[in-house]
């Protein structure tokens, strides 16, 4: 393998030094899934920001040469992708979410919930064009959801609820980043136990639903997330039964909730076989997301409270 000063002298362009990621990524066999599903989408990431070119912009600089200092700057970040599998959203403190761009960093997941897709369609056919005037994203993390609520609508109240103070400090990051301090608010609670009898017209949630099983397989670089953020008990489902428990009490008469549980689907409809769950699909991937109404959640309070 050639040196860093050899390699610096052989690769010049923006051009040669995305095609020399796509290649150490592929060789390395890095895993996919925090924002990129490919190489090539990895690498253009994670290039550009080394040079401070904006992702859609790269197609007139492709053979633009590199400054020194750029390319041992582009080689660096390649490196340290492939060696200590550091999510490119950790190296360049963003990550997008429902076309809007957030803050990360390692006290926070990295978005990726099919939700925002959900968002992005207002929440449709589900609430039946019924105003939302106030919604609560619990679990928030990195606030991305409720966020992008409060950009899909313009005159809700959103509430960010999280158990991590860390991860609320990134909340209030973005929620300065897109100034909605005037209504949308980040509160340190255990789940509902610190929302002060709040109701809400809609909960979103992507709580931790990661089974013991699974958390241990994962890639390495999951390792890099919080883990108070990913495993929730033996099933992945201890956080998802308090929220079935609790949420009726939390939402308006017509109110809804959505929670993504992921692989842990078919878990949770094995713990209650009696329950009609509604899944929902997404066009662009994803899965493990059900929606439910406050009025169902009192039909099934019973198997919850088992």
């Amino acid at each position: 393998m050639a040196s860093p000063n050899e390699l610096t002298e052989q690769l010049t362009t923006l051009r040669d030094y995305i095609r020399w990621a796509v290649s150490e990524f592929t060789r390395a066999g890095i895993y996919y899934g925090h924002g990129t599903d490919n190489a090539l989408d990895e690498a253009l990431q994670l290039v550009l920001y080394s040079v401070a070119v904006p992702m859609g912009s790269e197609a007139n600089l492709l053979d633009a040469q590199l400054t020194l200092i750029e390319r041992q700057q582009v080689l660096g970040l390649i490196k340290r992708r492939v060696e200590e599998r550091i999510p490119v959203p950790y190296i360049t403190g963003v990550a997008w979410y429902a076309g809007l761009a957030f803050n990360v960093d390692e006290r926070v997941l990295i978005p990726r919930s099919p939700i925002a897709e959900l968002t992005e369609q207002g929440f449709e056919p589900w609430v039946s064009g019924r105003p939302l005037n106030r919604i609560l994203d619990l679990c928030t993390g990195s606030g991305c959801i409720g966020i992008a609520c409060a950009h899909y609508f313009e005159e809700a109240s959103i509430d960010l609820a999280d158990l991590s103070a860390d991860a609320l400090v990134v909340a209030e990051s973005n929620i300065s980043r897109y100034e909605l301090n005037h209504r949308v608010t980040a509160i340190q609670s255990d789940v509902f136990a610190q929302l002060g009898g709040q109701v809400y017209d809609l909960i979103v949630s992507n709580p931790p639903y990661v089974d013991v099983e699974d958390l241990a397989a994962m890639p390495a670089e999951y390792q890099h997330e919080p883990a108070m953020a990913l495993g929730s008990g033996e099933d992945g489902l201890d956080l998802c039964r308090q929220i079935l428990r609790e949420a009726a009490a939390y939402l308006s008469a017509d109110g809804l909730l959505v929670v993504e549980v992921g692989n842990s689907c078919i878990a949770l409809e094995q713990a209650f076989p009696d329950v009609a769950f509604t899944w929902l699909e997404f066009e662009r991937g994803g899965h493990g997301v059900f929606v439910m109404t406050r009025d169902e959640l009192l039909q099934y309070q019973s198997f919850f409270s088992e």
